[in-house]
């Protein structure tokens, strides 16, 4: 090239794009959505039906913000169960690290190792399998026994 310096190069050729792609997902997440329902199986224990309401917040560069606010009776079956909660509040902040092959999402907290031990069916460092029908994002959180220890229902809002 005369008058000047060769372009880079990226090794690996271009970032995928198209639908399926990591680009895509990180679009499709971007946004603010509503709770629709969120459900907890404790182990040996009925199911646990959250009531309450949440709001969760991915932006552009896979920041999220996660807020459910619980009735007081939610709460204390929820800490029963090990899931603690304050005053009726679970709320998470950090990133989200997306794993298209796997179709899971898993949360790095603000000051949290990324790593570590989880604890308890809601620990955010536990994959979250998710499946996309329309405007609705289904976010399954397994056991240590592999089945579904928490399904959280969650739309897009506008």
């Amino acid at each position: 090239m005369r008058g000047g310096t060769a372009p880079a190069t990226r090794r690996g050729g271009d970032v995928n794009t198209g639908a399926g792609s990591l680009a895509a997902a990180r679009q499709y997440l971007e946004g603010r959505w509503s709770l629709i329902s969120y459900e907890v199986f404790p182990p040996g224990r009925a199911p646990i039906q959250l009531k309450g309401k949440g709001t969760l917040s991915y932006d552009a560069y896979g920041n999220l913000d996660m807020e459910i606010r619980v009735d007081p009776a939610t709460a204390k079956v929820l800490d029963g169960a090990g899931i603690q909660s304050d005053q009726g509040v679970i709320s998470t902040k950090g990133r989200t690290a997306v794993d298209m092959q796997a179709r899971t999402l898993t949360y790095i907290l603000e000051g949290q190792p990324p790593l570590g031990a989880p604890s308890g069916p809601l620990a955010p460092n536990r994959p979250r399998h998710w499946e996309v029908a329309g405007k609705v994002l289904t976010l399954t959180t397994n056991g240590d026994d592999g089945k579904p220890a928490s399904v959280g229902r969650w739309q897009k809002s506008p």
